[in-house]
C-alpha cells in the first residue's frame, strides 16, 4: 500500500507556476506567428511568381490577340494564323468530356459515400480512386490510345479526347464530391430521418444540396484542368494542323441534332500552341503567347467562377 502510494505521489505532474504558463504561452504564440508568416510569405512569393510570368506571356502575345485572331484558322503565315480551329475543338471536347465526367464522377461519389457498405472491397475502391487522381496525364493517353483507338478503333476523333479526358476528371469529381458530402453535419440527416425521409430523399433533397457548391466547384477545378491538358490528346494523335471546323452539332432539319462531330478531326488550344511554339520563327512564338495567354485567362474565370458560385450557393442555403 505504501509503495503505491509513494509511486502515485512521484507519477503526478506538478502544477505549473503563472510564469511558466505565460512563458509558455508566449512560446506557442511565437511559433505560430513563424509559421503564419512563412506560409503567407510562400503564398506572396508564389503569387508574384505567377504573375510576372502572366504580364510576361500578356505582353508578349497582346499584339496578337484581337477579334480576327479567335475568328481565323492556322495559317503557314504568322500575320494571318488564328484560334478558330482550336478553340472550337476545345469546347466541343469539353462538351464530351463533361457529359462523360460529371454525371458518373458525382454518382459514384454518392454511391460511395452514402450507400456503400463499409468493408474492404470498398476500401479498395476508395484507394485506387484517390491514386488514380494524382496519375500522370500521360497514362490516361497512353490507356486511350490502347482502349478507344486500337481496340474500340474510335479513331483519333473528339469522342476520343473526350472519353480520355473524362477518365482524366473522373476521379477529381469522385474526390470532390465525397468532401462535399462529408462536410454536411449529420444532424441534418438525422432532422430529415425524423420526419419520416427515406434514404434516397434524405440524400436528393438534403445531402446533395448543401453539398452542390462543393460539387460544382470541384467540377469546375476539373474540367480546367482538363482544358489544358496536352500530353493525353497528342498521345492519341490529335492534329497539330486543321484548317477547317467539325460538323456542327445542330442543323436545320429533323432531328436537329447531328452527332457526325464526334468522328471529326480535331485540335485544341494547347496543341495550337505547341505547334507555334515548336517554329523557329519569333511571329509564331508571339501567337504562341496569345494563346497561351487565352489559356490562362479561361482557367481563371472557369475558377474564379468555381468560387463566386460556391459562395452565392452557400450563402443561400440556410443551415
Amino acid at each position: 500500500m505504501k509503495k503505491t502510494q509513494e509511486y502515485l505521489e512521484e507519477s503526478l505532474i506538478k502544477p505549473k507556476t503563472l510564469a511558466e504558463v505565460r512563458a509558455m504561452i508566449v512560446a506557442h504564440k511565437r511559433n505560430d506567428f513563424i509559421f503564419a508568416s512563412i506560409g503567407l510569405f510562400t503564398i506572396i512569393f508564389a503569387l508574384l511568381t505567377l504573375l510576372i510570368l502572366f504580364i510576361d506571356l500578356v505582353m508578349d502575345g497582346y499584339p496578337k490577340i484581337n477579334y480576327q485572331f479567335f475568328t481565323d484558322f492556322p495559317s503557314r503565315r504568322a500575320a494571318n494564323a488564328g484560334i478558330l480551329s482550336a478553340w472550337v475543338g476545345s469546347a466541343l471536347v469539353m462538351l464530351v468530356t463533361f457529359l462523360t465526367a460529371v454525371p458518373m464522377g458525382v454518382a459514384s461519389g454518392v454511391y460511395l459515400e452514402e450507400y456503400a457498405p463499409k468493408n474492404w472491397f470498398t476500401d479498395i475502391i476508395e484507394i485506387n480512386v484517390t491514386n488514380l487522381a494524382g496519375v500522370p496525364s500521360i497514362i490516361y493517353g497512353l490507356l486511350a490510345l490502347g482502349l478507344f483507338v486500337y481496340t474500340l478503333h474510335l479513331g483519333t476523333s473528339i469522342v476520343t479526347a473526350g472519353l480520355t479526358l473524362g477518365l482524366l476528371m473522373l476521379p477529381i469529381v469522385i474526390v470532390s464530391t465525397r468532401e462535399a458530402i462529408r462536410s454536411i453535419p449529420v444532424a441534418i440527416r438525422e432532422a430529415a430521418y425524423a420526419v419520416g425521409a427515406t434514404k434516397w430523399q434524405v440524400v436528393l433533397h438534403h445531402v446533395i444540396q448543401y453539398a452542390f457548391g462543393g460539387i460544382l466547384t470541384g467540377i469546375i477545378i476539373g474540367m480546367a484542368r482538363a482544358l489544358g491538358e496536352t500530353a493525353p490528346v497528342i498521345t492519341i494523335g490529335a492534329l497539330t494542323f486543321i484548317a477547317f471546323l467539325p460538323p456542327a452539332p445542330l442543323i436545320n432539319e429533323a432531328p436537329f441534332i447531328s452527332f457526325e462531330w464526334l468522328q471529326s478531326g480535331f485540335t485544341v488550344l494547347p496543341i495550337q500552341m505547341f505547334s507555334w511554339l515548336s517554329r523557329p520563327e519569333h511571329v509564331f512564338h508571339i501567337n504562341a503567347a496569345a494563346a497561351g495567354a487565352v489559356i490562362i485567362m479561361l482557367t481563371l474565370v472557369m475558377n474564379g467562377t468555381a468560387i463566386w458560385l460556391r459562395y452565392r450557393i452557400r450563402k443561400n442555403i440556410k443551415w
